[in-house]
This record gives structure tokens, C-alpha cells and sequence, in this order.
């Protein structure tokens, strides 16, 4: 019966393509179709008979690509009444979208399809004359009308009722079936006949329902569909109460028996354009995703254009503002410049009257460096802090002090300062039977921080730059300088320097800062030692490039065949960052170069000729020895010669020679460039070194290692040079002093020159502060007055006090990681349990200067004694017992004490060799 029931199938699928003519009609076939029909009912009667023991589970069958249009109970070739499941199709409506179909041939993709489908419940006869096709449970209207407009179901499987495995389905016949064939149903047909006159009081909502339907398969050029009547009927009645427009097409696929095979055509792409009227929708299609494309096109292009004009729009106006801005900047700094001539003209001349009368100074210690080297710079703050020491300026009576901070002092620096700087002032009323109160110093200093210091915490930015950018401070500076003299004496020379003199309206004791910036290199300071005669390494300044490195090298190298070292220092750098050395002793043809000069003397060895030899020689082995052998001075700063070369040409730099002798002694020598004419020298002293030969952290005061009339000579040449290049101010000196090998006479070589206030300087004032002493520079000492009478010389009333001499060992840049470990009251404490503080009597002892309240590992530190020896035992003694009490054994940490101990120490033993000579060289006494 299966395989009759199979037969019967196939060839009611083949009667429906028979054609009977040319013309292409097609065969009535109406009558060979209910006689099929009727076969097929007897065969399903006899399959009833037939005992079933158990229930058939039907499971999920997609659809394939073509299948006939039968119905599902006859494509599946089962017996209804063994099916006892309820089939749930998930039907969902299709609106068509004429312009949203895909082009693309052959495509068979259901995730493609741009169709817009609405659920709507599929419907079903409930009564005893009209039994649906299969029972079915669909959401409401209401849910059909929601989801509708929730957008576009992709794919057929949201059309296709999914039928769960394991449940069993229960089919009903339809008591009212007809068929549609290419959308067209024929009035006379029998079983249409018997559906209209069963339903002909509710036929005109019925009719409007059937003609959607008819439509919806004659636009998309349905074969053949098989309607379910009472379906149909209770659909319009849904309707025409729940639809106001077109009714849903998931709700018309749902009233057909062969709704399968229907969708799988509807959903097909391209199907639209085969069926009615469907080459005007193809061509609307064709013609409407042209127009969107144009007007895509250009919205885009429109888009575009409004986005380059709104970048062009802005970018202009970025463009004009800045131009605004850069031409305002200008004219103010030419404006600032301007006023700082004019008031600088009026400093020179009342520069007289103003340091014989009452003044104020507003320091402010700023390191006005270039942003590459600020940026790299740890610490600037603490850095710039070192010069703390000029608040000692008030031991002039007629001098009041603001010293502009570079960061927020604690309540224990303040406190310690205060203490420190009444002392003086103390000793003295108790001296001279004042009666001035000992608050008068304290109120002769204000100590001030920008509050911009708290805006830029990690900016690197100079001082100046911080106090411009601090409105409040400025003010109160006003408020306390209004009415008064005063004027600036700043550090490194910065444009801010203009800016924050034009807000006080006060001059400053400095040069321009493009006269700073063209002679505080390297180069610019031999061009001043060069006009002011005095002498200087042999080197050559201003290289720019490794040509000419190299070839300058070769000559200077060729000229001073005697010099062991060669030193390259980057104009802009300082303290020792950007130097590196290279020792001659590594050239291979330095020997032969050795024994030509021995063979023809000292005299023959500096001719043209001898010279022409050698310098081939030199300079075929330079690049290669620079590269080899030449090593920077302090290895944090560059790391390889590689990395120091490229800075030092992009920066410019001098080659200079290290002096020909094992024991050099440098010296920093600070002077006073007054602004009406005229050169004062103000601090010197012996530099000590740490870590790097080339930095000084420290010195010795007075300075022992030149005579004082050649040292004087030397600096007053210096000075007037500085006047005539338009340099006023403080500057700072270094010096190179050793014994020239050849003829055993001392030689002073001019190094370097800073045009700043040194921190040297700062710490000297400290000194003469604490000690109340002056330094003598024609005889080269300390000295300072004894306030106290000896108890054996009361009776002596001496109209002035008796002047001893004092020697000091300073260090400015002392560092151990652990005193951060102690608070200042603490670590003061220490000391003093140890025996280590200042006695203001008898003008001797230890100093400290302390720097900041937050990391605190950094001081400053004097060591003051009768004597030379004793001042550096003292100093060595004193970092001994600091690193001793704060560096447990097994957490030393990082510190320079180690090095500047070991400097004090050779100091020491070359000063007690000296002493042994000179007693050595003294003729003896005669004997009477």
C-alpha cells in the first residue's frame, strides 16, 4: 500500500505538467485529481485497519531545494490516524521589499534574503462543520502585529514549522479544500463551489482575504496551492478584527495545505520578478538601488567635503590663533626686554647708592636650563634648592631677603633655618650690649613657594617658569618690595626671568639671557678667556660635526705631542654630564711619535715638516681609537661614546687637553660683575671631587693652591672681559693649576666659566655668616674676629676685635640613600650625641645645610677649624660617623661619603707633603 500510495503521488505531480496544445495551456486535470483522491482515501481507509502497537514519532524534515507540491501527509507516505502529535509551524509573515532582493545569480543562500516577515497565528476552525488541516497552536494577533515590527527574519527556518522529535502529530482532513492554480481559481469548480456556498453569509470578508491570496501567488508564480476553507475563513475573521492593512503573509501562507512547498518558492531569490508584474518590479528594484546609490554617492561625497572643510575650517583657525599668540609672545618679550634694558641702565647707575642704603633681594635660584637637559634631570627641585645658603645675605644689616623656594619646606627646615640664622645676631647683642631684639634677623627673610609648584608636580620646570605661572606669589612679592629698592639676582638665565621682573617691575643682576645663552657653553667661555689673555687648554671649541673632530684632534694631537688625556665637553651640559676623556697611550703610532720628538728635540719636533709626518699618522687612527677607547665621564648620563658623540655634535662641543701632570688641583673662583663697571671677588676655593674627577661636590676655603696676586690677576682680566661683552652679575670661574713638567713652574689654565651664582657661593655665604668672618683675597685667608676676651687679657679694652684665620671644607652635594630614614630633629640628634655641631664661640665646628623635608638625602655640610688639616680630619671624620649610624651592616645603601673621604684624605696627605717640603726648603737659622 506504501509503494501504491508512492505511485499515486508521482503521477498526480506529472498530470500537473501536461500541456495540450502549442499555446501552452494546460490539461483539466480536476477530474483524474479527485479520482487520485478517492484511491488514495480508500487506501488510508484500509491502512486504519491495520493494528498499530505502537505510536510513530515523526522527526524534523527540512525541506530540499525542489520538491513536488503535495501535501505533507502524502509526501511523508504515512497514515493519519497513527500521527497523534500536534504539528507547531513557526510560520513568519513576509512582507516582500521590492528593493531589497540580492543580485547575485545563482545565489541559493537563505541568509541572504531581505525579505520582511510578520507572525501572524495560523488559524483554526473551531466547531463540529469546520475541522483545520492540521491543529495547530499560534501566538495571538496582538504578538503577530509586535513581532511584524521587529525587522527582518533571516533564513527559512523561522518559515518552515519545525516539528520536535519524539512527538507524535495529529492530522485532520479539511472538510473544504480547493485549489489555486498560478493564482487563478476556476468558479465552476466543484469543490470551490461547495467552500463558497458554505460560507456565504460571511463571503465578503472571506473574498477580501482569498484575493490577497491570490495575488501574493500570482506575484510570485505559484504552480498550484491548496487552500484549507475553514482556515481561510477564520484568517478573515482574524482580519478583519485585528489588521487595518495588508494582511500578513505568514498568515495567508498559513491557510494552505501546501504552505511548505509555497514558502520554499517565496523565499526564493529572484522569484518576485517571475510572476505577475514582474518585470516593472524588477525594473523599480533596478532603478531604486541605482537612485540609492547615487544619492549614497553623494551624500558621501557631501559628507566628505563638509568634513574637509570643517578640518580645513579648524586647522586655520588653530593656524591664525597661533600666529596670534606667537606675534603677542614676541611683542610682550620684546617689550619685557625693553623694560629689563631700561631698568638695568638705572641699576648701573644707582648702583652706589643702592648698596650703601636698605635693599631687598629677591633670590631666586632657577636653573633655567634647555628642556632636553631639564627633562632628564632628577630632583631639579632639590637641585635648584641647594642655594638655600643666599638667605645668609642678611648678615648685611641693610639687607632684607626673599628667597623664592622650589618646593614646600617643612615646619623643621623653617625652624632650623630660624634658629640657625638668629645665632649670629645673638652673639652680637650679647657682644656689644644691643639693645636690638634677636627677631630682627628672622623678620629680615621671607621664604616663599609658587603655588604653581603644586599645578606642574612632574614638568621639570625651572623656577622662574613656575613663579610666572604664579599669580599669588607675584603679589605678595609686590606687597612686600612696594615702596623699597630691590632687585633680582637670579640663577641660570632663562626668557622667564624677563617675564617675572616686568610682573615685580624690578631690575635684575644678570645679563640678557641671549648674551647668557652665547657665553655660558664651553665655547663661548674660551671666546672670553680668549679676549681677556689668559691661558687656556690647547683645544679648539665650536665642532659640529666628526670631520671635523677628527681633523682638529689630529692637528692638536700633532702640536702637544706631551699631553696624556683629551677631553670632550658638550656646550650645554654641566657638572661633569657631558665630558668624556681618551688617553693618547692607546695609539699605536704614539711611540714612534715619542721617539721622533726625543731624536730631534723639543724645538725640531714643532716644525712644519715634522708635523706634515706625523699628522697622517694621527689621523688614520683616530676614528678607530675614539671609537675603542673613548669613554664618557659619568657613564648614568650616556652610557656608550655611540650614544655621547650624537649629542655632542648635535649640540656642539670643544676638544681640550687634560694638563700634562699627575696632580692637578682645580679651583672655583666666584665673581661679582657690578652693573655701574668695576669686579669684585666674592668666594674661592679648592674644588673637592667625588665619584667623577670632573664634578666638584665640595672645596676647600680659602684656596691654597695658587698664589693670591697671580689668582686676583687672573680674575680681574676675566671680569673686564665679561664687561665688555655686556656680562654683569655673578660669575663663576673654574681653574686648572699644576706644575709644568718640563720646566717645574706652575701653570693656571682657565677651564670654565658659568655665568650664574654658583653653589659654591651659596655655601661660602653660610660660611661667613656662621663664622661672621671675611675672606681676604690679597692674602688669601679666612679671617675672622674673636667677640669673646681671653681671660688673660682683661685688662686689654681693644677698640676692635683680634682677627683669626679659619679654614673650612665644604661639601654642597652630599648624598646617602639612608638618611631618608631620619627626620632633620633626629638626625641632629644624632650628631649632636657624637660631638658633632658648631661652637659659636670659638668659631669652629660643623655646619649643616639640609634641603628638603620629603626625601631628605640630600645636605649640604661645612666643617670649619683653625687649620687646613684639621678642617678635612674633620670633615672625614664626620661622614665616617654619619654613614657609620645610619647604614646597618646589611643595608649600606648609596652615598658619596666614600669618595669624598678618600678626597679628603689625599688633600690631607698632599697637604702634610707640602708642609715637609717647604720646611725642607727653608734655610736654616744661624747659630749665635
Amino acid at each position: 500500500m506504501l509503494q501504491v500510495q508512492e505511485d499515486l503521488r508521482k503521477l498526480k505531480c506529472s498530470l500537473e505538467k501536461i500541456t495540450t496544445n502549442e499555446r501552452g495551456n494546460t490539461l483539466d486535470t480536476q477530474a483524474l485529481d479527485a479520482a487520485i483522491g478517492k484511491t488514495e482515501s480508500i487506501i488510508r481507509g484500509k491502512r486504519r485497519r491495520v493494528p498499530i502497537r505502537s505510536v510513530v514519532s515523526l522527526p524534523a524534515i527540512e525541506p530540499k531545494c525542489r520538491r513536488s507540491l503535495a501535501t505533507p501527509e502524502e509526501d511523508m507516505g504515512t497514515d493519519t490516524s497513527f500521527l497523534h502529535a500536534s504539528i507547531q509551524p513557526k510560520a513568519a509573515s513576509l512582507h516582500p521589499r521590492e528593493d531589497s532582493y540580492p543580485s547575485k545569480t545563482g545565489s541559493r543562500s537563505r541568509s541572504n534574503k531581505q525579505l520582511k516577515w510578520e507572525k501572524d497565528p495560523r488559524p483554526t476552525c473551531k466547531g463540529s462543520e469546520c475541522t483545520p488541516l492540521c491543529t495547530t497552536k499560534t501566538p495571538p494577533p496582538s504578538a503577530s502585529i509586535r513581532e511584524d515590527h521587529e525587522g527582518i527574519i533571516q533564513g527559512t527556518n523561522d518559515l518552515i514549522p519545525k516539528i520536535p522529535q519524539n512527538s507524535p502529530v495529529d492530522v485532520n482532513i479539511s472538510k473544504y479544500p480547493f485549489t489555486i492554480i498560478k493564482g487563478q481559481i476556476n468558479p465552476l469548480a466543484a469543490d470551490f463551489c461547495h467552500f463558497k456556498q458554505s460560507f456565504s453569509l460571511c463571503w465578503s470578508s472571506v473574498l477580501d482575504a482569498l484575493e490577497a491570496l491570490k495575488k501574493l501567488l500570482r506575484d510570485f508564480a505559484v504552480p498550484l496551492a491548496k487552500v484549507s476553507g475553514e482556515c481561510l475563513v477564520e484568517f478573515s475573521h482574524s482580519l478583519g478584527t485585528g489588521w487595518r492593512k495588508a494582511p500578513p503573509v505568514s498568515g495567508l501562507l498559513s491557510v494552505l495545505g501546501n504552505w511548505e512547498e509555497v514558502s520554499e518558492l517565496v523565499l526564493r531569490p529572484g522569484r518576485r520578478y517571475k510572476g505577475e508584474g514582474g518585470m516593472e518590479a524588477a525594473a523599480i528594484h533596478i532603478q531604486s538601488c541605482w537612485r540609492r546609490y547615487l544619492a549614497r554617492t553623494a551624500y558621501l561625497s557631501h559628507c566628505r567635503n563638509k568634513w574637509a572643510e570643517g578640518i580645513i575650517a579648524v586647522a586655520w583657525l588653530m593656524y591664525s590663533q597661533k600666529i596670534r599668540v606667537r606675534k603677542a609672545l614676541q611683542a610682550r618679550r620684546v617689550r619685557q626686554l625693553e623694560n629689563h634694558r631700561s631698568r638695568a641702565q638705572h641699576l648701573a647707575a644707582d648702583w652706589k647708592h643702592i648698596q650703601s642704603s636698605k635693599r631687598t633681594i629677591i633670590h631666586i635660584p632657577s636653573l633655567g636650563y634647555p628642556q632636553s637637559q631639564r627633562r632628564h634631570l632628577r630632583g631639579l627641585d632639590i637641585l635648584q634648592n641647594v642655594q638655600i645658603g643666599r638667605l645668609c645675605d642678611i648678615r648685611d644689616e641693610n639687607v632684607e631677603v626673599i628667597y623664592v623656594c622650589p618646593r614646600h619646606l617643612g615646619e623643621d627646615i623653617l625652624d632650623y633655618y630660624a634658629s640657625l640664622l638668629k645665632c649670629d645676631e645673638a652673639i652680637n647683642e650679647e657682644d656689644t650690649g644691643s639693645a636690638q631684639a634677636s627677631s630682627l634677623s628672622i623678620r629680615r627673610f621671607i621664604i616663599l613657594t609658587p603655588e604653581a609648584v603644586d599645578y606642574f608636580p612632574t614638568r621639570n620646570m625651572c623656577l622662574s617658569t613656575l613663579l610666572k605661572y604664579s599669580p599669588l606669589t607675584l603679589k605678595r612679592i609686590r606687597n612686600l618690595i612696594q615702596g623699597k629698592q630691590a632687585y633680582i639676582v637670579g640663577g641660570v638665565a632663562h626668557v622667564d626671568d624677563l617675564a617675572v621682573a616686568d610682573e615685580l617691575g624690578v631690575p635684575i643682576l644678570a645679563p640678557e639671557p641671549a648674551v647668557s645663552e652665547l657665553y655660558s657653553t664651553k665655547s663661548g667661555g674660551r671666546r672670553i678667556f680668549a679676549g681677556a689673555e689668559v691661558d687656556v687648554p690647547p683645544g679648539q671649541g665650536d665642532i659640529y660635526s666628526l670631520n671635523q673632530l677628527h681633523e682638529t684632534l689630529a692637528r692638536l694631537m700633532t702640536e702637544n705631542i706631551y699631553v696624556q688625556r683629551w677631553l670632550f665637553k658638550m656646550d650645554s651640559e654641566h657638572g661633569g654630564r657631558g665630558t668624556a676623556s681618551c688617553d693618547v697611550c692607546h695609539l699605536s703610532c704614539y711611540k714612534g711619535v715619542l721617539q721622533e720628538s726625543h731624536r730631534y728635540g723639543p724645538e725640531l719636533g714643532t716644525t712644519e715638516w715634522i708635523q706634515e709626518s706625523v699628522l697622517p699618522r694621527y689621523l688614520a687612527e683616530i676614528p678607530e681609537w675614539l671609537s675603542r677607547y673613548a669613554q664618557p665621564v659619568k657613564t648614568s648620563c650616556y652610557s656608550t661614546w655611540a650614544c655621547f658623540l650624537e649629542t655632542f655634535l648635535r649640540q656642539g662641543g670643544v676638544v681640550e687637553a687634560y694638563p700634562p701632570s699627575d696632580c692637578v688641583t682645580c679651583l672655583t673662583v666666584d665673581l661679582l660683575l657690578k652693573p655701574g663697571g668695576g669686579v669684585t671677588m666674592v668666594s674661592c676655593g679648592d674644588q673637592l671631587h667625588g665619584s667623577c674627577q670632573l664634578e666638584a661636590i665640595g672645596s676647600t676655603v680659602p684656596q691654597t693652591s695658587v698664589q693670591p696676586q697671580t689668582l686676583q690677576s687672573i680674575c680681574m682680566r676675566v671680569g673686564q672681559a665679561c664687561l665688555q661683552h655686556l656680562i654683569v652679575g655673578y660669575v663663576s670661574v673654574d681653574l686648572a693649576s699644576f706644575l709644568n713638567p718640563n720646566t717645574m713652574e706652575q701653570k693656571v689654565w682657565a677651564i670654565d666659566l658659568d655665568l650664574t651664582y654658583s653653589d659654591h657661593l651659596a655655601m661660602t655665604q653660610m660660611l661667613l655668616m656662621m663664622t661672621g668672618g671675611t675672606l681676604n683675597f690679597h692674602t688669601g685667608c679666612l679671617e675672622v674676629p674673636m667677640p669673646y676676651r681671653e681671660k688673660g687679657c682683661e685688662h686689654q679694652t681693644a677698640a676692635k676685635p683680634p682677627v683669626v684665620p679659619r679654614y673650612a671644607v665644604i661639601g654642597s652635594h652630599l648624598f646617602h640613600s639612608n638618611l631618608s630614614m631620619l627626620y632633620h630633629n633626629v638626625f641632629l640628634m644624632v650628631c649632636k650625641a657624637h660631638g658633632i655641631g658648631f661652637n659659636m664661640k670659638r668659631k669652629q665646628g660643623t655646619i649643616f645645610a639640609v634641603y628638603d623635608s620629603s626625601e631628605r638625602c640630600r645636605m649640604g655640610m661645612i666643617a670649619v677649624s683653625e687649620d687646613l688639616q684639621g678642617a678635612l680630619v674633620t670633615f672625614a671624620r664626620n661622614l665616617s660617623v654619619i654613614h657609620q649610624e645610619i647604614s646597618p651592616s646589611n643595608m649600606q645603601g648609596e652615598t658619596n661619603f666614600k669618595y669624598l673621604i678618600k678626597e679628603a684624605e689625599d688633600v690631607l696627605q698632599m697637604t702634610v707633603q707640602n708642609k715637609m717640603r717647604a720646611v725642607e726648603d727653608k734655610p736654616a737659622s744661624p747659630i749665635y
